[in-house]
């Protein structure tokens, strides 16, 4: 009796895996050389360096020091590193080979052209929401605005068996809905032009929304926030900690600037996703990213400028001659006033976020606000041409978590972050991709 179940089970499994190998299969597809590539008009190839700017394809297809889109940028999981792939139009090693539909089949399905299926790394479990007129814009630039380089893709760290890629089939099954963008037809044009270039090139839920432990983002904490490369990406709903709501407006002036009024500017991994992205898409489509994402949040009809948050904390952020009370209050007033002092609401400048409503120091975790008195702002970060200095080198870790312990105390009324100086000094530590 024994016996026989165990092979009955045995059969079981070897049909189920045999059906699962069927389901996983994927042929390759044709070599296409350049010279059967058709033709592409001037304005779908700049339509596809906008889209693959917007989607800042070249940020993570693109080494520290390397050929723009010649790949092997590392991208460090829970399992291991993952090197982006090469997309220039090198024949040997790039995507030179690939035909239109090949290159649809990688964004839209995550299969390349030889069958192989890619690492979810690569975020086409958003892609696969894009029309197949905007995935070939995006050939057409690659293919001819992008010189080859030739240069092999290093092989992942990823250990065995989960580097065998025949069970990204499996996770896509289980996780990703294929398909495109389907507008909900209760909801305004710029809405749903915004949902579409956000859930879609921009994935911006990538970074927004947590993942389980397979690395599936959890649909049921769409945009509630994550951690990125020891940074956090705040949760893009009603549970947004800054102090001040968002509005579509100020969505719109934070994705076009760099920087908003009422919310601070774009460091860290958020820097190249408007700086080197999301900037370069027309205005109307920032707009419309911003209806959406305000709607998201729940944006209130209000005047931010007529908060009583925004008051108070004009208020705690006046000279007082009572700075020098305490160790934060004295480096605050020696290292950071003279920039982030704001008179009134009239007189409010993005480029000096008024720190009392910034999400970096309403948030649960301090290593935004850390990582920023750290490292400062550069100039391709926040606003054009504005600089924080970094204050590495100047501050010691007791000074960074007197600062940011100050200013938790004095500008919100949340409870104090605890173990100050260990965060600062583990966020001291850490090496980012970005």
């Amino acid at each position: 009796m024994l016996k026989s179940k165990l092979a009955a089970l045995g059969l079981a499994a070897v049909v189920v895996a045999g059906a699962f190998g069927v389901y996983a299969y994927r042929s390759p597809l044709p070599e296409m050389a350049a010279a059967d590539r058709p033709a592409f008009p001037p304005e779908i190839i700049e339509k596809g360096r906008v889209l693959a700017a917007a989607g800042y394809c070249a940020t993570c297809h693109t080494a520290k020091d390397g050929a723009p889109y010649a790949g092997n940028y590392p991208v460090v999981t829970d399992f291991g590193t993952i090197y982006a792939s090469n997309l220039t139009p090198d024949a040997e090693t790039g995507i030179g080979r690939w035909s239109p539909t090949a290159f649809r089949r990688a964004m839209q399905e995550g299969v390349d052209r030889a069958g192989r299926h890619l690492f979810p790394a690569f975020p086409f479990d958003h892609f696969t929401k894009m029309t197949d007129a905007d995935v070939d814009a995006i050939y057409a630039y690659l293919m001819s605005e992008v010189a080859p380089v030739r240069e092999a893709t290093r092989e992942p760290t990823i250990p065995f068996p989960l580097n065998q890629r025949i069970l990204q089939a499996g996770w896509a099954l289980i996780f990703v809905d294929f398909g495109r963008y389907e507008p909900d037809p209760s909801k305004s044009e710029a809405w749903n032009r915004g949902a579409y270039l956000a859930e879609g090139v921009a994935h911006c839920g990538a970074c927004h929304t947590p993942r389980n432990r397979v690395g599936a983002e959890i649909a049921s904490q769409h945009y509630a926030g994550a951690s990125i490369d020891a940074w956090t990406a705040p949760a893009l709903t009603a549970e947004n900690p800054s102090g001040l709501p968002w509005t579509a407006a100020e969505f719109t002036r934070y994705l076009t600037a760099g920087a908003g009024l009422y919310h601070g500017v774009a460091a860290g991994p958020m820097g190249p996703v408007v700086h080197a992205g999301i900037r370069e898409l027309p205005q109307d489509d920032i707009a419309a990213i911003g209806t959406y994402l305000g709607d998201l949040v729940g944006a209130p009809d209000s005047d931010p400028a007529t908060s009583p948050v925004l008051a108070a904390s004009l208020k705690a952020g006046a000279p007082d001659p009572l700075y020098r009370r305490d160790l934060g209050e004295r480096l605050y007033a020696s290292s950071c006033a003279s920039c982030h002092y704001n008179a009134s609401a009239s007189t409010l400048s993005a480029e000096r976020p008024e720190l009392g409503i910034n999400s970096a120091i309403r948030m649960e975790d301090p290593s935004n606000l850390i990582h920023v008195i750290l490292d400062g702002v550069a100039a391709d970060e926040g606003a054009a041409g504005v600089v924080m200095p970094a204050y590495r080198e100047a501050l010691s870790d007791d000074q960074i978590a007197a600062i940011a312990a100050y200013l938790r105390a004095s500008r919100t009324d949340l409870p104090a972050w605890p173990d100050l100086d260990k965060a600062v000094a583990e966020t001291r530590a850490h090496v980012g991709t970005h």
